[in-house]
Formats: structure tokens, C-alpha cells, sequence
């Protein structure tokens, strides 16, 4: 049961550090995507995209050469910290923030593009600077969208497998998450102890999906409703 334990907490561990990683980024290409446009837009939406069209594995590789020994990342990782980033809990993280990214980006470009652009300029032109206008009038019309967003890229760094088993390994106690080791337990017939954590999984998407439901709901309570009920209110 401790090891149970110790297994999930890593996975969400990684799953936060990983949101914490896509929130920023994401918020910052999807605002590239829809409010400017620039030499290189297409291209920046192909590679941003692109983690959702290759394998997983796939994307595992090219982390692992990126952050390896021999990369230049990896030697930098090395002189600092005394060890690469592969085959550690981070690169578990950078695996799931890697293979997130695009369900957060498109979430958080779809609740950017329903905000309309004359309510920024009306701001602007009473004196707000850019980044109190995202703050004040951008980011609450667009909140239900962000919210989307951080749950969706947080579920998805949590199961997340391919990517994570190649640049981060499935070492006991130091890189396995709830996925890999579900797989280890299938692999050696431990049925029993690989649907304990299947349970867990289920348990912890429910409440994701719980709570991302509970804040839209928070958020709607109190507006006043369209249509009829409103016309009456008018008469």
C-alpha cells in the first residue's frame, strides 16, 4: 500500500509540475495564434500541434536525445546538477508538459478567439497597458475556456505513458507513475495490485471532471439567463 501511495503522489507530482510548465506556454502560443499574425504562423501551429499526430514513443526519443548524455542540454544538466535530465522524475514532467501542450493550447486558443478584440481596444484607449488588459477584460471572458484548458492538459499529463517510459525510464521509486507501473504489474500477472491503481486512476479522473464541472457551474451562478426570462424581465 505504501508503494501505492508513493506511485501516485510521483504521478501527481509530475501531472502538476507538467500543468505548471503548459499553463504559461500555452497561454502565450494561444494568444500568438489568434491575436497576431506574423511570417511563421503556420509553422509554429504545426509544431505545436505536431505532439498530437507522432507516437508518443516517439516523442519519448526525441526528448531523450534533447536531455541526454550527449545533448547539449544534458551536458548542462550534468555540470550543474551532477546528473542529465533523463531518467528522472523531471523528465516525467517534461514528457507529460511535452505531450500536453497541444490540448492546452487549442483549449486556451478556442476561449481567446471568443473574446471579442473591440473590447481590448476599448480598453486599451481608456489607458489600460497590455497586460492589465489581459489580466481585467481578457483572461475573465475567457476563464471558462482556461479552466477547460488546465484540468484537460492536467488529466492528460496524468495518464500520460509512451513519452514518459523512454526519456524517464520506469525505475521503482524514482520514475514510475500510475501508468507504467499499471503496465509493470500486467507484465509480471499482479492483476490485484495493477487494479488497485486502475481504481486510483478512475477515482482522480471523476474528481478532475467533478471539479472542472463545479467551477463552470460556480461560474455561471448568479448571470441572469437569456431568451424569455429575460425579455419578461425588460417588460
Amino acid at each position: 500500500m505504501n508503494t501505492d501511495i508513493s506511485i501516485v503522489a510521483l504521478s501527481l507530482q509530475t501531472a502538476i509540475v507538467a500543468t505548471a510548465v503548459t499553463l504559461p506556454l500555452g497561454m502565450f502560443f494561444a494568444w500568438l495564434l489568434v491575436r497576431k499574425e506574423f511570417r511563421g504562423k503556420f509553422a509554429l501551429d504545426v509544431l505545436v500541434s505536431l505532439p498530437l499526430a507522432l507516437p508518443p514513443v516517439v516523442i519519448g526519443y526525441m526528448l531523450l536525445w534533447a536531455v541526454g548524455n550527449n545533448a547539449w542540454l544534458g551536458q548542462l544538466s550534468l555540470s550543474w546538477f551532477g546528473s542529465t535530465i533523463a531518467f528522472t522524475w523531471f523528465a516525467a514532467a517534461l514528457a507529460a508538459a511535452v505531450v500536453s501542450l497541444p490540448l492546452v493550447v487549442r483549449s486556451f486558443a478556442a476561449a481567446l478567439a471568443g473574446v471579442d478584440p473591440k473590447l481590448e481596444t476599448a480598453a486599451r484607449g481608456l489607458g489600460a497597458g497590455p497586460a492589465r488588459t489581459f489580466l481585467t477584460v481578457t483572461l475573465p471572458l475567457a476563464y471558462r475556456g482556461v479552466i477547460a484548458g488546465v484540468l484537460l492538459g492536467f488529466v492528460r499529463a496524468l495518464s500520460e505513458f509512451g513519452a514518459t517510459i523512454v526519456v524517464a525510464g520506469n525505475i521503482p521509486g524514482r520514475t514510475q507513475t500510475v501508468p507504467s507501473a499499471i503496465f509493470t504489474r500486467i507484465s509480471t500477472g499482479d492483476t490485484e495490485a495493477a487494479w488497485r491503481l486502475v481504481l486510483v486512476s478512475v477515482v482522480i479522473g471523476i474528481a478532475a471532471l467533478a471539479v472542472h464541472n463545479w467551477l463552470l457551474r460556480r461560474s455561471t451562478a448568479g448571470q441572469p439567463r437569456s431568451g424569455r426570462s429575460v425579455g419578461r424581465s425588460n417588460w
